[in-house]
């Protein structure tokens, strides 16, 4: 009495991590390079707004967030991209983007495309609930390996046009997880345009939109704009997590067309957990604040110079464009994690947890995910240690 449909999805990365490495004894102080949990300090005036409105508590939380919540997701929008939305009717906040992501597939994909069940673009790597999400809905993902040939991010243009009419979804992940790639504004029309052309949704993972070098992403919805594409073709999603290192805030929002979020939020009506409302008062301040995240940002600019520093002899290293991860090619990435762990008590993730195998391999077997989110100077131990290890 159990369903089919998840019966072959391989156990998640962590426990996974646990099963290969804690039968083991670390071969030194543990420095743990693995979740991506940011560890810079959030904002001291966030705990002075939750208290300020404790009572809110004591209420059931509104369902599409409050409206000061949405307002300032809007404002950020429009200043961060240049894109105006209606708070009313093309925003709504998210207990997280992962229920975003997982619900708008709930949503938003039709029950067939082409007389034929729909396919879901997923890149590969991915973040796995894009999978769940396509396989919820009993949509057939179809795992596009990114890898150093197609720039770490997804080919579509070698997608069969015959396949392209049966899709329903494309996720994309910009700045992308694991490999810190950011799609250009080329890309984004490129993907755009196959959208319009074959009628599909573009679900625009922006998590880590914030964290970067150099300029600052472009984004789907901004493309999207400037092209006059369908207002419902790209949906977008983001988080404070990474922005403002607040993870266990649970705050995001989704952004699109006005028939897409109506849709995903009547479908929230009913199986969705909303945001406290102290969390919203809460959120909606953070939003409203830059300077928190310049300065974040230039922490993280200051660890990407030295893993430039630390890794720069690291055979195939690449600094990531964005992000907050080392994509780093390995022999063999189970291997050379329990090489780290046994030998020096680094813990990184092996790549090929993140990965699926397909037709082409396995993208993520010669790699290892390391992340660059412990204070300064226990990272560069870490990756000194690393490097050291497995030059030798």
């Amino acid at each position: 009495m159990f369903p089919e449909r998840f019966s072959t999805l391989p156990e998640y990365a962590f426990p996974r991590l646990r099963a290969l490495l804690d039968v083991h004894e670390a071969g030194g102080e543990p420095v743990h390079m693995t979740i991506g949990e940011p560890k810079h300090a959030f904002p001291a005036w966030v705990t002075d707004v939750i208290a300020d409105h404790a009572e809110g508590f004591g209420r059931y939380p509104v369902n599409e967030g409050i409206s000061e919540l949405r307002a300032e997701i809007a404002a950020w929008i429009a200043r961060r991209y240049g894109v105006t939305v209606d708070a009313e009717r093309e925003v709504m906040a998210l207990n997280g983007t992962r229920e975003g992501l997982y619900n708008a597939m709930m949503a938003l994909c039709p029950e067939a495309k082409g007389g034929v069940r729909p396919k879901v673009l997923i890149p590969n790597p991915f973040y796995q609930v894009y999978m769940v999400g396509a396989l919820s809905v009993a949509a057939e993902p179809v795992f596009l390996n990114a890898t150093a040939e197609t720039g770490f991010l997804p080919d579509f243009g070698a997608v069969a046009p015959e396949v392209l009419d049966q899709v329903a979804v494309a996720y994309l992940c910009s700045p992308s997880n694991p490999q810190g790639a950011v799609a250009e504004r080329s890309y984004w029309e490129h993907l755009i345009g196959l959208a319009e052309k074959h009628d599909f949704y573009i679900f625009a993972d922006e998590c880590y939109s914030e964290i970067y070098r150099g300029e600052a992403p472009v984004g789907a919805l901004q493309v999207a704009r400037e092209m006059g594409a369908d207002p419902e073709r790209v949906v977008i999603f983001h988080s404070l997590s990474k922005r403002s290192n607040l993870p266990g805030l649970r705050s995001g929002f989704v952004a699109g067309g006005p028939k897409s979020i109506t849709r995903i939020r009547q479908l929230r009506n009913y199986a969705g957990a909303p945001l406290p409302m102290p969390l919203q008062h809460a959120a909606a301040a953070v939003w409203a604040d830059e300077a928190h995240v310049i300065e974040n940002r230039a922490a993280y600019g200051e660890k990407y110079a030295l893993a430039d520093e630390i890794m720069a002899d690291f055979p195939g290293y690449q600094g990531p464009q964005a992000g907050f991860f080392l994509w780093l090619p390995v022999e063999d990435g189970e291997a050379a994690a329990l090489k780290l762990w046994t030998e020096t008590g680094v813990r990184v993730l092996p790549g090929a947890y993140l990965s699926r195998d397909t037709d082409g391999g396995n993208p993520g077997t010669h790699y290892i995910r390391a992340a660059l989110v412990a204070p300064k100077d226990e990272m560069a131990q870490g990756l000194i240690r690393l490097r050291d290890c497995l030059q030798r």
